[in-house]
């Protein structure tokens, strides 16, 4: 299982890349065994290139202590352990953070991207969160952990479901994403990053546009996702 879960998070970090959302060392992906309590995440400041499934360092849940691998986790890493600690029990298992450019663009505007289309509504049922800045006193008590648990109040005080809202913008910051495995924790940062861009686009081209009617909104979210869902093959 831990071969595996570490091929898993190597795979998703290298897609990450390749699906345009990362340059430089601007991103990091987990992916976690809830049966073990443990979960693997890119070395931190370790180009992508030269990677190996060995490299993704684990970490354990009950108290963050560094388990395996032989270099420092990500830097992110305590903001990881914390949306899995809040949320491994709603069958979070995979964690994406990114600075992709038109999403990170809603972040530092401290502006939530707003639900415009179908698309959207496909991934996220509603609008997309901004979290709060965290205050100087934070930043300099532990900023890192600190900003996982500001994303977990955000989401807590506004009754706001994480698993029908896989993603989250921090204001002044950037984004991350969640989801059921490391490599769907991707897929919701590729899409965010789409309707993102599209959003941008709908906006200069119609400033005033409405969000998508909450009919729309429900159909096309019940469809891909709950108990009633039937896009795609069983």
């Amino acid at each position: 299982m831990t071969g595996s879960l570490q091929e898993a998070v190597l795979a998703a970090n290298l897609r990450v890349v390749a699906s345009g959302l990362v340059h430089l060392t601007w991103g990091n992906v987990s992916g976690l065994d809830p049966d073990r309590g443990i979960f693997y995440i890119k070395p931190s400041g370790v180009a992508y290139g030269g990677l190996r499934a060995a490299d993704m360092v684990g970490v354990r849940l009950s108290d963050g202590a560094v388990v395996g691998g032989k270099l420092r986790p990500s830097s992110d890493t305590p903001t990881h352990l914390a949306l899995y600690r809040a949320w491994a029990g709603r069958g979070v298992c995979g964690i994406c953070h990114t600075h992709s450019a038109k999403a990170t663009a809603f972040a530092q505007a401290g502006r939530e991207l707003p639900c415009l289309g179908t698309t959207h509504a496909d991934h996220f049922f509603g609008p997309v969160p901004v979290c709060r800045s965290l205050t100087a006193e934070e930043v300099a008590l532990d900023y890192e952990a600190l900003t996982g648990t500001a994303i977990v109040a955000h989401f807590q005080d506004r009754r706001i479901d994480p698993v029908a809202m896989p993603a989250v913008l921090q204001a002044g910051h950037a984004p991350f994403t969640w989801g059921p495995s490391p490599d769907k924790a991707v897929e919701n940062a590729i899409a965010l990053e789409m309707c993102a861009a599209m959003a941008l686009d709908t906006f200069s081209l119609q400033p005033d546009c409405r969000p998508l009617p909450s009919h729309l909104l429900d159909k096309h979210h019940a469809r891909k996702h709950g108990p009633a869902a039937y896009y795609g093959q069983r």
